[in-house]
This record gives C-alpha cells, sequence and structure tokens, in this order.
C-alpha cells in the first residue's frame, strides 16, 4: 500500500484525477470480498505523529518503545529532513499487526489505512497562509473494492474510516512539513540540532517531555503550572504543545511566551562555549 501522490510513473497506482470533498467515487472494502487483507500484505506506510500516539497506546508501551520496535526510519526530503514508516513483519513486506481476521489494531489504524483506497496530498502555494487539500483515487491491481457498487462522496468516505480526527491531529504537524518544502532554499540546509528538534518533537513524546521539564526548557520558555501540569499527565496536549514548539523553533513563530533574559543568557553560552573552543585549539 503505498499513499504517495506525488509519484506519477506509468505504473502508479494513483489515478491522475484530482478529488474533492463533495466528489463521489466507486468503492467498497469487507471482510467478503476476495481480495480482503491483500492491501495489507505489501505495505509501505508513512506515520504520523498521531498514528504514533495512538498506536503506543493501543500496544501500552512506551514512544521510544514503539519507535524501536515497530518503525524504520527514512528521509522525507533532500534535506535529511526526518520521516518514519511502520516496520514490516520479519522478510517480508507483510503488515506486522496483520491476522487471519484481520487488521490487530484496527480502531487505532494509522492514516493511510484508515484513506485507502484515497490518496491525500495537502499543498501550499508561494506565500499563502494556508494549505489546501486534494483527494486522488489509487487503484492497485489486486484490489477488488474498486468493482464494488457503491459510491460515497469523498467526505462521507472520510467520515465512515474515522480521518478526520487524525487530520485534525496532525494539521499543525503537517503546517510545518508543507512550509519547510515550500519555503526550500530560503531558510536554507536544516542543522544537524533542527533535525534532532525535528524528530524529538514529531515522534519522540517520552523524550520531548523530558525535554521540556529540563532548567535549560525554562530558562527560555514560560509555562504556566497548570499547562505544564497537563503536559506531563496529557499526551495529546503534549503532542500540540510540540507543534507548537516546531513553529517556534523552525520558522519563528512565537506561539510559547520566552522570558525576556533568555537571548543574553544564549548569547552568553555560545561566547562561553566558543571562548573554550579556542582554548583548546591554542
Amino acid at each position: 500500500m503505498n499513499q504517495d501522490p506525488s509519484d506519477t510513473r506509468p505504473q502508479s497506482p494513483i489515478t491522475p484525477v484530482k478529488l474533492d470533498l463533495d466528489d463521489r467515487f466507486q468503492f467498497a472494502c469487507h471482510s467478503g470480498i476476495a481480495c480482503f487483507n491483500k492491501c495489507c500484505q505489501s505495505i509501505d506506510i508513512q506515520l504520523t505523529p498521531y498514528d504514533i500516539l495512538r498506536l503506543k497506546t493501543r500496544l501500552q508501551i512506551s514512544a521510544r518503545e514503539f519507535l524501536f520496535r515497530h518503525t524504520v526510519p527514512f528521509e522525507m526530503d533532500g534535506h535529511g529532513v526526518p520521516g518514519l514508516k511502520l516496520r514490516t513483519a520479519d522478510e517480508s513486506t507483510r503488515c506486522q499487526f496483520l491476522t487471519e481476521q484481520g487488521c490487530g489494531v484496527y480502531e487505532d489504524r494509522p492514516t493511510a489505512c484508515r484513506y485507502y483506497a484515497l490518496g491525500l496530498m495537502s499543498m501550499r502555494k508561494k506565500d499563502s497562509p494556508t494549505d489546501e487539500d486534494a483527494y486522488f483515487i489509487v487503484k492497485e491491481e489486486h484490489c477488488l473494492g474498486h468493482h464494488e457498487p457503491q459510491t460515497q462522496t469523498v467526505r462521507a468516505y472520510r467520515e465512515s474510516q474515522g480521518v478526520d480526527i487524525y487530520d485534525d491531529m496532525n494539521r499543525e504537524w503537517r503546517q510545518v512539513v508543507l512550509k519547510k518544502r515550500s519555503c526550500g532554499p530560503t531558510i536554507g540546509k536544516p542543522s544537524d540540532r533542527s533535525l534532532q528538534l525535528f524528530f524529538l518533537a514529531s515522534y519522540d513524546l517520552d523524550g520531548f517531555r523530558d525535554f521540556i521539564s529540563t532548567p535549560s526548557f525554562d530558562e527560555v520558555y514560560v509555562v504556566s503550572p497548570q499547562e505544564r501540569e497537563q503536559l506531563m499527565q496529557d499526551d495529546v496536549a503534549l503532542m500540540r504543545f510540540a507543534f507548537r514548539f516546531l513553529k517556534q523553533s523552525l520558522f519563528g513563530e512565537t506561539t510559547i511566551p520566552e522570558r525576556p533574559e533568555a537571548m543574553e543568557k544564549r548569547l552568553a553560552r555560545r561566547k562561553e562555549r566558543s571562548a573554550a573552543t579556542s582554548g583548546e585549539a591554542g
């Protein structure tokens, strides 16, 4: 299952027709269809932050354990921005959560699985403050669902698959990714530090919770005791805060108050490090 609508090669399963929310398409998937579960036999599923949150909660493990056991890294663009894909079963392309009865994590399945057989592409025009979503039909050879008589609008299909909450939870993160792509060379190649922060804030909730608990974070950012308590206990609140942090750290969009003396302290630390480095070199 490949949900990348940018793939326009001759063998691409993407139907190159843009669909809007109220456009209708023919498709149905159910346990009685002959191809049931075949789409789970060969997967290529990019995970979003909310996908990871839901799955690690379903499996009752930490975010770090989920990342280690169930994901593989890849680069989302030419600048090395980190992404994660769902790890397949050992020595196969099969989804590790597939059972004889179907999806073993169906209620918490990833966004890409919920959209199938639709593809989603988010776009942002240069200098536009908002992004636009476009939908495409994904027709793979093994899938017989396109021959079923049932039709529905894109909007109704999204609702039936529970996509709305996933898109809502991931919207700010997608905005960060889109802005990074649309800015292109204007912001230059990301530093190693910014890539590490992107990974931490996007995927590693445990690590990000530890990060915002450090004295160095408190030296820069102002977080009320009430909000801090919520961030320590509520993964969804922490994830949304992490997206705000990304916008601020990558693009300078101030969504988290900073202490007036924060810049002076950062400059002082940089001077100290620079002096120490010069001393060692001498």
